[in-house]
């Protein structure tokens, strides 16, 4: 048994526990790569099959000839991107407002804000919709990214990383110095909470990448699909070709691999920043 840095000994079955967790997170990642070097009637097969078969480039291939799967990774790119960076600043000024700045109504529009997060998504779907369509968006990346650049969430995670690591004495002094709401929040808040805001951009960047539903109703043309769009235009209406439609979400996935291996330990600093703050 080895000592951690508290220098509490760490017993067997916890790296037990490590490892069946990582195997369950990381099976069905493998599991899709199986089925994408496969054919339907292997990947129904049963017992299954558990070795890759060779057909993956050949899939990919078809992938990229059956739908504009590149354009649809770099509108994914776009609409992810620039929800990730409006969220981490947006949000960030939000929160700032509702933590440190004294206005008439804070409290109760702080507690609309919450109180949105327990209204289901799908109920926003029509009035953002006819919105949408108001202002002739529809078919465009702007619907998709418009409505993502802030959320309650987002809001709420970054006044309580504001309310901790921001003092009133800071911002006194910094009043004193004559610098305006902007600077303070520019040159001093958002420089305190940055991997904070990063790790909620990073989250808005996922979610954003994995959204179905929205850019399902919104979009219409080949040209403006994001890549899960794109996935579900491999599908057969009468029949799924399981091996073809594994192929693209496995090469859906692969820039979000590449993202976490970059940024992995910095978001999960950021979180556990957070945690101690708390």
């Amino acid at each position: 048994m080895k000592a951690n840095r508290s220098g509490e000994r760490v017993r067997w079955w916890t790296y037990a526990l490590l490892v069946l967790a990582a195997f369950a997170c990381l099976f069905p990642l493998y599991w899709m790569f199986v089925v994408a070097t496969t054919d339907t009637a292997t990947a129904t097969k049963l017992p299954p099959e558990i070795v890759p078969g060779g057909n993956f480039f050949h899939l990919a291939s078809l992938v990229f000839t059956t739908v504009p799967f590149v354009r649809s990774v770099i509108n994914s790119l776009v609409v992810a991107g620039t929800i990730g960076v409006g969220q981490a600043v947006l949000c960030s000024l939000a929160g700032f407002a509702f933590a440190k700045l004294r206005f008439r109504g804070r409290d109760a529009l702080f507690l609309v804000v919450v109180l949105t997060m327990t209204v289901p998504t799908q109920l926003a779907i029509v009035p953002q919709y006819m919105i949408i369509s108001w202002f002739d968006w529809v078919d465009t990346l702007q619907a998709l990214i418009i409505p993502g650049l802030a959320n309650a969430f987002g809001i709420f995670w970054m006044r309580q990383h504001l309310s901790s690591a921001l003092s009133d004495e800071i911002l006194q002094a910094a009043r004193i110095d004559g610098a305006t709401t902007w600077q303070i929040f520019w040159r001093i808040a958002f420089p305190l909470v940055r991997p904070a805001a990063f790790v909620l951009g990073l989250l808005g960047f996922v979610t954003a990448w994995n959204d179905f539903l929205w850019p399902f109703v919104v979009l219409k043309s080949p040209e403006m699909y994001t890549a899960q769009i794109a996935i579900k235009a491999l599908q057969n209406s009468f029949d799924i070709d399981l091996g073809l439609a594994m192929s693209g979400s496995f090469l859906a996935t692969l820039p979000l691999l590449v993202l976490f291996v970059f940024v992995g330990r910095r978001m999960v600093a950021g979180i556990m920043d957070g945690a101690f703050k708390g």
